[in-house]
C-alpha cells in the first residue's frame, strides 16, 4: 500500500514515476493499493499522464482516490472512477464504538465524558479515537468529563444549558455570568457560539417538528432540556437568535477582545427573543391610528332650505345663539341608503347631525322679493354623498395616504353589492395608486362598520356629474348664521337671517384636505415609528 500526497506530488513527473512503478508486482501481497490523497490538487497536465493507466490499469493495481473537493477533479477522471460519498457519523455511534473501545482496555469513563468527546470529533471517528488515545494516556484508567472539557475547550453541557435558558427567559445578569466564567476558565468563546447555534438549532427543529427526533442527535438531557425550553420561546423568536449569533460567528474572527464581543451578542439574542416583526409592527401602528378617537366635530352652517314663494320669512337669531354640526352624515340619510339598497346595518357608529339653536320669532314678512335657491340634489344622491363623506373620515383615520388620494375621487353608484368609486379624466392616474387588495379591504371593512356588509368596491374613470349641485354646505358668512329646524321638524318654514344672501351653487364634491409636511412629521405616531425603528424621515411627498 503507497500513499501519495497530491498536493505535493502534483507534477507530470510524479505521475510518470507511478507509471513505473506501478507496473512491477508485489513481492508479498496480491495487490498493490496506491492512495492519493486530496487528489483534486494534481494539475490538469498530470491528469491527462495518469489518464491511461486508469483506463487500461495493471492487473493488480488498485486506485483509492480522496478529496474534499470532488468538483475539481477533471470529469474524464471522475467517469473513469467508482464514487463513495462518505459523511460524518453520527455521535451516538461514536459513543458506541468508544463504549467498545473502553470496555476492551478495561478503561472506566462517564456517559457524559463518551458525549462530549463525540460532540468534539464532530463525526470523525479518527479523532475521536485519537482524543480518547490520549486520555488514557494522560488520565489512566479514570476519564471524567472534566478532563475531555480541559482537552477540547468544550463547554460543559449543564453550563450550555443554562446560558441558553437564560437567554431564553431574558435574563442579562445570569447570562453574563455564565460567559464570565466560562472565559475565565479559558473555554474557546468561537466553540461556545458554534455549541449554542448547533443548541438553537435542535431546539427549532423540535419545536417546529413538534417532538419528532429523527432529524436530531441529541443525549437523553438534552431531550428533557427540549422539553421544557420550547414552552419558552416560539420558532419565529429562535430564528431571530439564530441570526444574531451566526453573525458573531463570522465577526468573531476579526474581534479583538472575543469576550466583548460575544457579551453584546448575548445582549442582542436576549433583545431579538422579545423582538416584534415589521408586519407586526405595521399592523400596531394602523390600529393605534384606527382607534385614535370618534369624528372630530367642526362648526358647519345649516343649510338653507328652498323657500315655497318668493316670499321670505326672515329672523333674527339671538346674540348668544350657538351652532354646531358634527361632521358625520345624519342617521336618516344612511338609514334610507340602507333601505334603497337592501343593506343591514352591522353596529356601525354613525354620529347624528346636531343643530343647537334656540326657537326663533317670525317677524313680519317683507315685500322684497329674492331668488329662489338652487333645487337640492335627489334624496339617493345626497344619501350616496353622505356614506361616502363618513367613508372616507374612516379611511382617514387609518391610512391618511389613501385619503388623500381618495379626495379627488367622487361617488358613482351603490347597487347591487357593489360600491363604484369614479375619478375625473384628470386624476385617472390615481387609480393605479389606490387599485389594491389592501386599500380594497381597509374599504371593505369600513363600510361593514357603515352598515354595508359584503360590498365590495370598484375604481373607473367617470367624470362628476354632480358639479354645480347643491349637495355641500357654504360656509358661514357672518356670525349671525342662518338657523334649521331638527330632523323632526324638517316640514317647517325655513327661516333665514336678514343680512343672508342665497348660496351659490357649490361642486358636490368636498374640497381637498390640505397636506401639511410639517404637521405630518410631528405626528407623534410617526414620531413613536421613528423612535421605534431608529429611523429618520428622507422625503415627505403629498
Amino acid at each position: 500500500m503507497f500513499e501519495i500526497d497530491g498536493a505535493s506530488n502534483n507534477g507530470v513527473e510524479q505521475v510518470r514515476e507511478l507509471r513505473e512503478t506501478c507496473r512491477y508486482a508485489p513481492a508479498s501481497s496480491p495487490y498493490k493499493i496506491y492512495i492519493i490523497d486530496e487528489v483534486h490538487m494534481l494539475s490538469a497536465a498530470a491528469f491527462n499522464a495518469l489518464l491511461k493507466t486508469l483506463e487500461e490499469p495493471p492487473a493488480h493495481v488498485k486506485f483509492m482516490f480522496a478529496t474534499t473537493d470532488p468538483e475539481k477533479v477533471l470529469p474524464t477522471i471522475l467517469s473513469r472512477c467508482q464514487r463513495f460519498d462518505l459523511r460524518r457519523i453520527p455521535a451516538s455511534l461514536i459513543a458506541k464504538q468508544l463504549t467498545e473501545i473502553a470496555t476492551k482496555e478495561k478503561v472506566k469513563i462517564d456517559k457524559a465524558a463518551l458525549q462530549a468527546i463525540a460532540r468534539g470529533a464532530e463525526g470523525g471517528m479518527r479523532d475521536a479515537e485519537s482524543t480518547l488515545d490520549q486520555l488514557i494516556s494522560f488520565c489512566g484508567n479514570e476519564i471524567a468529563e472534566s478532563d475531555v472539557l480541559s482537552m477540547f475547550g468544550l463547554t460543559a453541557q449543564g453550563q450550555l444549558l443554562a446560558l441558553t435558558k437564560a437567554i431564553l427567559a431574558g435574563e442579562v445578569e445570569p447570562a453574563l455570568r455564565e460567559l464570565n466564567d466560562l472565559a475565565t476558565n479559558g473555554k474557546d468563546l468561537g466553540r461556545l457560539i458554534s455549541d449554542l447555534l448547533n443548541h438553537f438549532r435542535n431546539l427549532l427543529i423540535y419545536n417546529v417538528s413538534r417532538g419528532d427526533l429523527t432529524m436530531l442527535e441529541v443525549s437523553e438531557s438534552e431531550v428533557a432540556a427540549l422539553k421544557e425550553q420550547t414552552k419558552l420561546v416560539s420558532a419565529e423568536a429562535l430564528t431571530r437568535i439564530m441570526e444574531v449569533l451566526a453573525d458573531a460567528e463570522m465577526k468573531l474572527r476579526d474581534a479583538t477582545s472575543k469576550k466583548i464581543l460575544l457579551e453584546v451578542t448575548l445582549l442582542k439574542a436576549i433583545e431579538a427573543r422579545n423582538a416584534l416583526s415589521i408586519d407586526t409592527v405595521i399592523k400596531q401602528l394602523g390600529a393605534m391610528r384606527g382607534s385614535g378617537g370618534d369624528v372630530t366635530s367642526i362648526p358647519l352652517p345649516a343649510a338653507p332650505a328652498p323657500a315655497p314663494s318668493k316670499k321670505t320669512v326672515h329672523a333674527e337669531a339671538p346674540p348668544a345663539a350657538a351652532q354646531k354640526i358634527e361632521a358625520a352624515p345624519t342617521r336618516a340619510a344612511v338609514s334610507n341608503l340602507q333601505e334603497s339598497y337592501g343593506a343591514q346595518p352591522s353596529g356601525g357608529r354613525l354620529e347624528a347631525t346636531t343643530i343647537t339653536a334656540p326657537e326663533p320669532e317670525p317677524l313680519l314678512a317683507q315685500s322684497q322679493p329674492l331668488t329662489t335657491p338652487a333645487a337640492p340634489a335627489p334624496a339617493a344622491e345626497q344619501d350616496l354623498f353622505a356614506l361616502w363623506n363618513s367613508l372616507r373620515d374612516a379611511v382617514g383615520r387609518v391610512s391618511p395616504f389613501t385619503r388623500s388620494y381618495l379626495a379627488e375621487a367622487h361617488p358613482v353608484s351603490l347597487a347591487k353589492n357593489l360600491f363604484t368609486i369614479g375619478f375625473d379624466p384628470e386624476f385617472e392616474e390615481h387609480i393605479g395608486l389606490v387599485d389594491n387588495s389592501k386599500n380594497h379591504t381597509l374599504l371593505q371593512t369600513k363600510l361593514t362598520e357603515l352598515g354595508f356588509p359584503n360590498c365590495q368596491v370598484k375604481f373607473i374613470k367617470a367624470e362628476d356629474t354632480n358639479r354645480g349641485s347643491a349637495v355641500a354646505t357654504a360656509p358661514v358668512a357672518s356670525s349671525t348664521a342662518p338657523v334649521a329646524k331638527p330632523a323632526a321638524k324638517a316640514a317647517a318654514p325655513a327661516v333665514t337671517a336678514r343680512s343672508a344672501t342665497p348660496p351659490a351653487p357649490g361642486p358636490a364634491r368636498p374640497a381637498p384636505i390640505p397636506f401639511d409636511k410639517d404637521t405630518f412629521k410631528n405626528d407623534p405616531l410617526i414620531q413613536k415609528a421613528l423612535e421605534l425603528f431608529k429611523g429618520q424621515i428622507v422625503e415627505v411627498r403629498a
